[in-house]
């Protein structure tokens, strides 16, 4: 009986890297209970703010610390703030050892994050740095790809609902709701209600906008600098066709 080798040799699966949105927290302190008060108090006011998103630990900044981080409370905290802690860096080699001992994978170090300017969210603690959302990736080309042509979504987004326009704008022609989540490499652009949260430039670009004809988000973010409602939009632009970009580290949002 004859063997198929073409059939027998094809592989059942491929692996890539992937470029995927994660919550990056950044630690001052190795004490989980000061952490936990902390994001109490920070999230009081929404606490339906995260919705199971992968978290990043970042331990550059208690890298040099003594003391001891217990991994498996400090997963346990940030699964009850609806996050799924996944990742580790910046630690050093012992910290290392026991966040792989609490089931938290290594991931590559970065470049300190540039400090959020004070308009774009609220004055970090004296425990614990903002809370940023930023994008994880591993780079395997090695000339830039051209840009794709843009993402358009022609049905409203429900709490929960995410799309991502890698490499592209997204354009969005219902509502966004609230808990609703676009992200896009490129600009976004939302003719109706933006009320979920909104991030462009995901990839790091500083030009990248968001538009829409109904500005009250949740959260805005280019370039990895966010402002959440925890600092109002001025009154002549809540509710309004309104712009948001980049000057600097600080995020303009403007009347059209």
């Amino acid at each position: 009986m004859a063997i198929d080798t073409a059939v027998q040799n094809r592989a059942s699966f491929d692996l890539k890297s992937a470029s995927l949105p994660v919550v990056a927290v950044v630690l001052k302190s190795t004490d989980v209970g000061v952490l936990a008060a902390e994001l109490a108090q920070r999230l009081a006011a929404d606490p339906d703010f995260f919705d199971n998103d992968p978290v990043l630990i970042d331990l550059s900044g208690v890298r040099d610390d003594t003391g001891s981080i217990d991994f498996a409370a400090l997963n346990q905290l940030l699964r009850q703030h609806h996050t799924v802690p996944v990742a580790v860096r910046g630690g050093s080699a012992a910290q290392m050892a026991s966040a792989h001992s609490a089931g938290l994978i290594a991931a590559s170090d970065a470049p300190a994050p540039r400090a959020p300017a004070a308009a774009c969210a609220p004055a970090p603690g004296p425990e614990i740095r903002e809370i940023i959302h930023e994008v994880v990736h591993e780079v395997e080309v090695v000339r830039p790809a051209p840009r794709v042509p843009a993402v358009v979504v022609d049905k409203p987004l429900r709490s929960g609902q995410q799309v991502y326009a890698r490499g592209a704008d997204l354009v969005v022609l219902a509502m966004v709701s609230f808990g609703a989540e676009v992200i896009a490499d490129g600009n976004i652009h939302v003719y109706a209600p933006l009320r979920g949260r909104a991030i462009a430039g995901a990839r790091g670009d500083t030009s990248a906008r968001i538009f829409t004809t109904c500005m009250d988000p949740q959260l805005i973010s280019i370039a990895g600098i966010y402002r959440t409602t925890e600092v109002a939009i001025a009154a002549d632009v809540v509710g309004k066709p309104a712009q948001v970009r980049l000057d600097g580290e600080k995020l303009i949002i403007e009347a059209l």
